[in-house]
Order: structure tokens, then C-alpha cells, then sequence
């Protein structure tokens, strides 16, 4: 193989394949990238058995091939060399990177045992806007669990019927959904796609006014985007009915301003961030919400003006969950529905009812 390209498109292509090479695995191609110089393009694919990425970019090809190099250690050393070109020839276990008037030289791994990505995705699809699936994955991977305790956590379930789509995601602590329209669709259907896959089809997708199309088969899915083609296996399962967690009816409801609250939250969150449940506490009473956390290096406590409706209500949660679903909201003012202080408490825009966020509540020695 012999083939010389542009050191920022190899480095662009590097960087995008390279988060689908495998960490820790007993099988060391899946660690490598596969380069491929083919007519005048050379194609850069990665996979970890789960998730399969693939670049392609312009190269003028002098002797075709297929070659698999470490794919942590080349990433690294191309970045370096974005302002040059480059020259790559494999032969037997080794291959040269030619740049400028240097030459390094990467034992290399044969591609004849690089698994084939399969290409043939095509069976059913919905195509949503761009910008709507950007806004479905923040919205909704943050919630996902990072255990493999229960594996089908790990991702988000996507449920289309007729032109609605929902997608949800939760890790045992809280939840978080969020609804809206397709562009089109094959079909209803439900799938559960793995959050670290949804994160890397938001950076792959670029931003603007199109649609991205999502193919869905055999318990795959495929994007493509601007000459990179992902794949990834979906999670097989069936997924936590929402509608059996999410409470209809709430005793206290609070309108708040979502600047002031957070700004308060991430001030008492801060004495508290060492702890085990970064545990702050609501006070809900009369036109405010009291916010307090306690900790061996001292203690916060804070009035936040707010419109109550309802019983009052005194709350222990997690600090970081109800930060990140503020975050997650979109208007200026919010709304936080309160049953009691041991069942989930939602939180949502005022107005727009698009996404909400299910949080449960922290025990404490106070409401055990």
C-alpha cells in the first residue's frame, strides 16, 4: 500500500474512527484502524464489535492495499502533523509516515483478520431534522446509566408512532424524556441505541437546517454523514415503561426563574461536591424555595423567589441530577412538581411541554 493525502484531512479522519477502537480487548486488531487506499480515496475504518466507524477521504493512491495500524498511537502521532503532507507505504509488518523531510516508521498488523462492517442496513428508517436529533441526544444521553449492571440502561429508547417521536432515557436515579415529530418514517417502531453511539452521531452530523435519515435492521442502525458511515448494534430488551413511573398528579407545584435557581444549586453544590449523594436540600414554602446544603467544610443556605402552588414540601436530592436537568431545560422560567419527600419529583419548561426530567429524591434521616 502507498498513498499520500493531506495531513488535516488524515487528521480530521483519524480523530472521527478512531473513538470506535477498542480499549481493552483480547484481540488486538480491534484496536488498530484499518487503512484502505482504494482508487483515489483512502478509507479509515474502526470498530470495537459494538460500534463501527468509517472515513473516507482524498488520497492519491500509487499502489493499493489494506493495512491495520495501533489505533491510539497513530491517532496521536497524525494530529501532530496537520499542517503537512503525508506520505503512507506499508509493506510486510511495517509502515513508513513520509512528512516533509522526515520518516517514522509503525509495526503494523495484517487486515485479513479486521472484521467486515457491514454496510447493509437499509431495512426500515425515519429521518428526523438535524437540529431536532442534536437536541433528542443532549437532552437524553446524560440520563443513561454507565453500569453494565443492567445493560439496556445504557441506552436511549426511541419510540416513533405515526409522525411523533419520544425518546427517554433513565439509569435508576432519574429519567428523561422528550418528545417531538419525525420527518418521515418506514414505520412505527421502538428501538434502544447506545448512548455512547448517539454521542458520536452528534458530533459526526453537522450542524444547519438538514435531515440526517437513521437505518435500522437485524438490531443495527446506520448513519451517514459528509463521507462517514457509522454503524452500532442496538440493545435488545424490553425497556422501562415510562408512563408507570412518571406521576400524573402533584401536590405542590413551583414556578421559578431558571437562572436565579441554578445559580443558587451550583453555589451549595460546591461545599457538598466531595460527598457521596452531593446531597442539597429544597425547602418549598410560601413564595420561595430555600435551598441548603450542609457539609464538615460548612454550609449554604439560600432564599430563591418563586411562584408556589400547594402543600409546602422539604426535599433531599442529588445535587448533580437537578442541575443537569436544569441545564437541560430551554426556557427562562421552569416548572418543579413536588408529591412528597420520598416520591420523584419533575421538572420542565413553563410553557413548552417538549422534555421532562423524573428525579427520585435522596432519604435522609429526616424523612426515612
Amino acid at each position: 500500500m502507498k498513498a499520500v493525502c493531506e495531513g488535516i484531512d488524515l487528521s480530521d479522519a483519524v480523530l472521527k474512527v478512531v473513538k470506535a477502537c477498542a480499549t481493552k480487548t483480547i484481540t488486538p486488531v480491534l484496536e488498530c484502524i484499518k487503512l484502505s487506499a482504494v482508487n483515489d480515496a483512502l478509507i479509515l475504518t474502526a470498530t470495537d464489535g459494538e460500534i463501527s466507524i468509517r472515513k473516507t477521504i482524498k488520497a492519491d493512491v500509487y499502489e493499493e492495499g489494506d493495512v491495520c495500524v495501533p489505533g491510539r498511537y497513530f491517532s496521536d502521532f497524525i494530529k501532530k502533523l496537520e499542517g503537512v503532507q503525508i506520505t503512507l507505504s506499508a509493506e510486510d509488518k511495517r509502515m513508513s509516515i513520509i512528512y516533509a523531510d522526515s520518516q517514522t516508521e509503525m509495526q503494523v498488523l495484517s487486515a485479513e483478520d479486521f472484521p467486515k462492517m457491514d454496510l447493509d442496513i437499509n431495512e426500515s428508517s425515519f429521518t428526523l431534522k438535524t437540529s431536532d436529533l442534536k437536541k433528542f441526544i443532549s437532552a437524553t444521553s446524560f440520563c443513561c446509566a454507565s453500569d453494565d449492571s443492567r445493560p439496556i440502561l445504557k441506552g436511549c429508547q426511541f419510540v416513533i408512532k405515526g409522525e411523533d417521536v419520544c425518546v427517554t432515557s433513565l439509569d435508576g436515579f432519574r429519567l428523561a424524556t422528550v418528545k417531538g415529530k419525525v420527518v418521515s418514517a418506514t414505520g412505527d417502531m421502538e428501538i434502544v441505541c447506545p448512548a455512547r453511539t448517539l454521542n458520536e452521531i452528534e458530533k459526526m452530523i453537522p450542524d444547519g437546517d438538514g435531515d440526517t435519515e437513521i437505518f435500522v435492521q437485524r438490531g443495527m442502525i446506520l448513519v451517514s454523514a459528509e463521507n462517514t458511515v457509522l454503524t452500532s448494534r442496538l440493545y435488545n430488551g424490553d425497556f422501562i415503561r415510562k408512563e408507570n413511573i412518571i406521576p400524573k398528579d402533584f401536590t405542590t407545584i413551583v414556578k421559578v426563574d431558571k437562572s436565579s435557581l441554578k445559580a443558587s444549586i451550583e453555589r451549595a453544590a460546591i461545599l457538598v461536591r466531595n460527598d457521596k449523594n452531593s446531597l442539597i436540600i429544597f425547602d418549598v414554602s410560601g413564595d420561595r424555595i430555600e435551598i441548603s446544603s450542609n457539609s464538615e467544610i460548612g454550609n449554604v443556605q439560600e432564599p430563591v423567589k418563586a411562584e408556589v402552588e400547594g402543600k409546602d414540601v422539604r426535599i433531599a436530592m442529588n445535587s448533580k441530577f437537578i442541575i443537569d436537568a436544569v441545564n437541560a431545560l430551554s426556557e427562562d422560567k421552569i416548572e418543579i412538581a413536588f408529591n412528597s419527600q420520598i416520591q420523584p419529583f419533575v421538572c420542565e419548561n413553563e410553557t413548552d411541554k417538549d422534555r421532562l426530567y423524573l428525579i427520585l429524591p435522596v432519604r435522609t434521616a429526616n424523612n426515612a
